[in-house]
């Protein structure tokens, strides 16, 4: 997630100070990836440092205030016109658990996959409950619909995941079910030592 760039979009509109861009931030996500202002704060240093933004003196309350720069817009632009990088995709804390467990001693993946897909299938239920009520409100700002592609991403993300547990358990039954037909491994035959006339042995 870039906070870099979400807080660039939010300063296009309009000056703005750091606990109104959190504010605004999560306001726009529906608190999905909250910040704190310390995080706000030193991701404007870094933005002013390079140029993006600029001090635009104080409101009437005394905040400092900031401003998009020229740089900034075409940083903006750049981000909003460039894929999303799928080349290097994050850890998946899931993927790596599901790939650890396979052949783990005492690891019963499938009762691993079972407890995920139930957690996985709450939290979609959760999210359309979420997506219902927004839907109920009649989304009429910026805001409001930004927060319902959000949650609806989140829907997507979870009916993905439950799809793919699915997968993975069935292939997982396939594995044991091919590895219950196959012939045993024929024991190896003990070397037989035999005693020679000389009293010697051999084999």
């Amino acid at each position: 997630m870039s906070i870099r760039h979400g807080l660039l979009a939010l300063l296009e509109r309009g000056p703005r100070y750091g606990s109104q861009l959190r504010t605004e931030f999560e306001s726009r996500t529906g608190s999905t990836w909250p910040l704190n202002v310390g995080q706000v704060y030193t991701t404007l240093s870094r933005l002013e440092r390079d140029g993006m933004v600029t001090q635009d003196g104080e409101d009437d309350a005394g905040h400092a205030l900031y401003s998009i720069t020229d740089d900034g817009r075409t940083e903006l632009r750049s981000w909003f016109g460039t894929p999303v990088d799928r080349s290097h995709p994050p850890r998946d804390e899931l993927a790596i658990k599901l790939a650890m467990a396979v052949g783990a001693p005492g690891v019963d993946i499938r009762a691993v996959i079972q407890s995920q897909r139930s957690h996985t299938l709450k939290a979609m239920q959760d999210y359309t409950r979420l997506k219902a009520q927004a839907l109920a409100d009649v989304p009429s700002d910026r805001d409001e619909v930004a927060w319902l592609l959000v949650v609806e991403q989140l829907i997507f993300q979870a009916e993905a995941e439950a799809r793919w547990l699915d997968h993975c358990e069935s292939r997982l039954v396939r594995l044991a079910e091919t590895a219950a037909t196959e012939p045993a491994a024929r024991p190896a035959t003990p070397a037989v030592r035999r005693t020679t006339r000389a009293g010697g042995t051999r084999r």
